[in-house]
């Protein structure tokens, strides 16, 4: 059975640092690329970061750049999002997607499996 499960979140001031994790489980992991995205109440589901199989090729969302990191431990099958000076406008649910075609990280189309998703509040 596909698993992802996401945890990390929290309650953060302005300024302050998170890191997510997503872990995997019933599928071979590295066989695939994952994404980031968040979804705020009422709002559609926004990407954020994705990462390919290998860790090599690595996408953000242009409000993210230079803040949030993406990466991927194989052997532990996890993926993690380092997110940085976070802002107010981060808060919402965070979740972890597999990518099934390898490639346009950024429409939540091409994800087969989604986690649960984890809270992410930055107060100002």
């Amino acid at each position: 059975q596909v698993q992802l499960v996401e945890s990390g979140g929290g309650v953060v001031q302005a300024g302050d640092s998170l890191r997510l994790s997503c872990i995997t489980s019933g599928f071979t992991c590295s066989n695939y690329g994952i994404g980031w995205f968040r979804q705020a109440p009422g709002k559609e589901r926004a990407f954020v970061a994705g990462i390919d199989w290998s860790g090599h090729s690595t996408y953000y969302a242009d409000s993210v750049k230079g803040r949030f990191t993406i990466s991927r431990d194989n052997g532990k099958r996890t993926v993690y999002l380092q997110m940085n000076a976070l802002k107010p406008e981060d808060t919402s649910v965070y979740l972890c997607g597999t990518n099934r075609r390898g490639s346009y990280y950024g429409n939540s189309d091409v994800y087969g499996h989604w986690g649960q998703g984890t809270q992410v509040t930055v107060s100002s």
